[in-house]
């Protein structure tokens, strides 16, 4: 289906086009329409094409390193995906599916080197656009790495998990000790001086019973408390390895990508020179 100017004009990486660069854009571009949870392109397929969101809705993921769908980003109106795959013309990253009827807009690279070939100084303006896409890209890596551990402790506790924290954190303070000792000093007091009419009178065996019965519950709470500390300590653990492992692996396939895009920034630039030759 042809794409109108009108749609153009609502894509932020076509916003700073001229209404010329719109519609020789215009004549090269396709919409294209997909149904309820239709995929869009598949993780590990070609490349070829990048995708708009006109309307709809759709979800960007990626399976991480422990088989796990991760969502990677959530396209909003006017906003792409599969951008740089179809730039470097690799392999896709990832997986999009619109999760209801959707409306985007498709294109290739023959696209983007017919609107560079007739507007040379388009790519420039595309270039802006998409560096404030990568900055976004980057807020979002970065906000998926700073998990707090103690929040994804807290969302999975039990009450009763819950409230062994809650007697460990009171029975552990100076709150509990001088409380406690005042309540020790006022029973063995009156009961010393109500003499014989006293309901526990020396040696307080009452008291000791009690005192015994506290111990043994306050014992297995503050080693649920402890059991749960240790938990937390090995969820740390676990999220720095994650966050480790796949810092490393970002930083690899960005080298990659750096190198790639770099590589086709020179084709670019030849392109714009050989250009400007002819005129």
């Amino acid at each position: 289906m042809p794409c109108s100017l009108d749609v153009l004009k609502e894509i932020p990486l076509f916003s700073l086009l001229d209404e010329d660069e719109m519609s020789v854009l215009a004549s090269q571009v396709e919409v294209r329409e997909f149904a309820v949870r239709q995929k869009i392109y598949r993780l590990g397929e070609p490349g070829e094409r990048a995708y708009v969101l006109v309307n709809g809705h759709v979800h960007v993921t990626t399976v991480d390193e422990d088989q796990q769908e991760v969502l990677v980003a959530d396209p909003e109106m006017g906003e792409f995906f599969g951008f740089a795959s179809m730039m470097t013309g690799s392999l896709h990253t990832t997986s999009a599916t619109a999760l209801e009827a959707t409306t985007c807009v498709e294109i290739d690279k023959n696209d983007i080197l017919a609107l560079l070939e007739r507007k040379p100084h388009a790519g420039m303006d595309m270039m802006a656009v998409l560096a404030r896409q990568f900055h976004a890209s980057q807020e979002l890596v970065r906000g998926r790495a700073g998990r707090n551990p103690n929040e994804v402790i807290d969302d999975e506790a039990t009450f009763g998990e819950r409230i062994a924290d809650k007697v460990a954190k009171f029975g552990g303070s100076w709150s509990f000790i001088i409380t406690f000792f005042a309540i020790l000093v006022v029973y063995s007091a009156v009961n010393v001086v109500m003499g014989n009419k006293a309901w526990d009178p020396y040696p307080f065996i009452l008291l000791n019973l009690l005192l015994s019965m506290l111990a043994a519950i306050q014992a297995p709470v503050i080693m649920m408390s402890q059991n749960r500390q240790d938990t937390k300590d090995r969820l740390r653990g676990e999220l720095d390895y994650e966050v480790n492992v796949r810092s490393e692996a970002e930083i690899r396939n960005l080298t990659g990508k750096v190198h790639t895009l770099d590589d086709k920034l020179d084709d670019v630039v030849d392109l714009l020179r050989e250009l400007q030759s002819r005129r």
